[in-house]
């Protein structure tokens, strides 16, 4: 896939992005960024529900849009599959009915194939007589992933597909979307602006800011190897490693990384593959051999680098796997860092994240 559109709003922010990549089945290509950064007004410019001014995007050997030679190919001819932030779904039409709209150039026989197929697939058995409004959130979000890959689209374009749903029931269909994705087998991009989503959900990851695309790798390389300061903003998470859930109990799991072992909340089995997420000013620093804190992670390790933010000052430590801090520079001079200082980094349980590392998903090695 190759875009490059310039789209503009009157009194309001140019999207001026540009990107390549190669979207092969089952590729999920995250669009990430802050609210108003222009992820959305990028993928309705894929669906053909924008228009923009200027540009090209070319999906496989296809042209969708070219301005200089006139070509803007309408939604239905571009074979994509589309599933809005709210859902859309239609509240006088059945489950069957909202799954089946859009098949109309099929025969009946062909259209009640189709819809038992997607049905089956997404586990939505024994509801398709309700409406959506006496659908549960997780329902009602199948029922729109269903009807957005009913007509056997060659890309689906989901916009936030977990924000309208409770945090509990987002926290659970994480995963279970990440499955579904793999297992459709059909390249996906997906908005969002959850970096727990961004990491769950994809193999590839663009960050969008003021509309402008400023990088892109898989998420864990953005997330630990911000290309700027302004990436690093956006993204706002500076430490994510990978690593393996080894024993769960008492509501707490420990966590190996790279040799080196954490403690964190539990929230998968032991066994588990994980990423570690970690702020950096989630991360206490303080001088070897002082009397510990209350943290239940202690990390013994060498400062690596020291960079200024300003008023605050960020330290990266090898601890047996990179990890950043932000301190104050009154804490700098106290403690006296500098590349080579041995340190002690303090970090609270409830401030390791675990996100879960499902099959299929990108191993980068921290």
């Amino acid at each position: 896939m190759i875009v490059d559109i310039t789209k503009s709003f009157p009194g309001r922010m140019t999207i001026d992005a540009r990107f390549a990549q190669t979207l092969e089945p089952p590729t999920v290509l995250i669009l990430f960024g802050p609210s108003g950064a222009g992820k959305t007004t990028v993928l309705r410019c894929l669906a053909g529900l924008e228009s923009p001014e200027r540009g090209r995007i070319t999906c496989w050997e296809d042209t969708w849009l070219d301005t200089a030679a006139g070509v803007r190919l309408p939604p239905q001819q571009r074979a994509i599959g589309y599933m809005a932030q709210e859902y859309a779904l239609f509240p006088t039409h059945s489950v069957a009915g909202n799954i089946a709209y859009g098949l109309g150039a099929l025969t009946a026989d062909e259209r009640q194939r189709r819809v038992v197929e997607v049905l089956t697939l997404l586990q939505l058995q024994g509801v398709e007589h309700l409406r959506p409004a006496q659908l549960s959130g997780g329902q009602q979000q199948r029922v729109a992933l269903a009807r957005a890959i009913a007509r056997h689209p060659r890309l689906l374009l989901l916009d936030e597909p977990l924000s309208a749903l409770d945090v509990p029931t987002r926290s659970k269909l994480r995963g279970e979307l990440r499955t579904l994705l793999k297992q459709l087998a059909i390249p996906s991009v997906v908005v969002t602006h959850d970096w727990e989503e961004a990491l769950a959900l994809g193999d590839q990851m663009a960050v969008i800011h003021e509309g402008r695309v400023l990088q892109i790798g898989t998420p864990q390389e953005v997330f630990s190897r911000p290309l700027n300061a302004e990436v690093a903003r956006v993204v706002g998470v500076e430490t994510v490693v990978q690593g393996r859930i080894i024993e769960s109990s008492n509501g707490l799991a420990t966590v190996e990384v790279a040799g080196t072992k954490l403690v964190a909340l539990a929230t998968e089995e032991s066994g588990s593959a994980v990423f570690v997420c970690i702020r950096a000013e989630d991360v206490v620093l303080e001088a070897v051999g002082a009397g510990a804190t209350s943290a239940r992670n202690h990390l013994v390790g060498k400062v690596r680098e020291v960079s200024s933010l300003g008023a605050l000052v960020r330290v990266g430590i090898d601890s047996g796997f990179s990890l950043s801090a932000i301190v104050t520079r009154s804490a700098l001079d106290d403690l006296h860092l500098a590349p080579g200082v041995a340190v002690v980094a303090a970090i609270k349980a409830g401030a390791v994240h675990l996100v879960p590392r499902r099959d299929g998903m990108a191993t980068v090695t921290a």
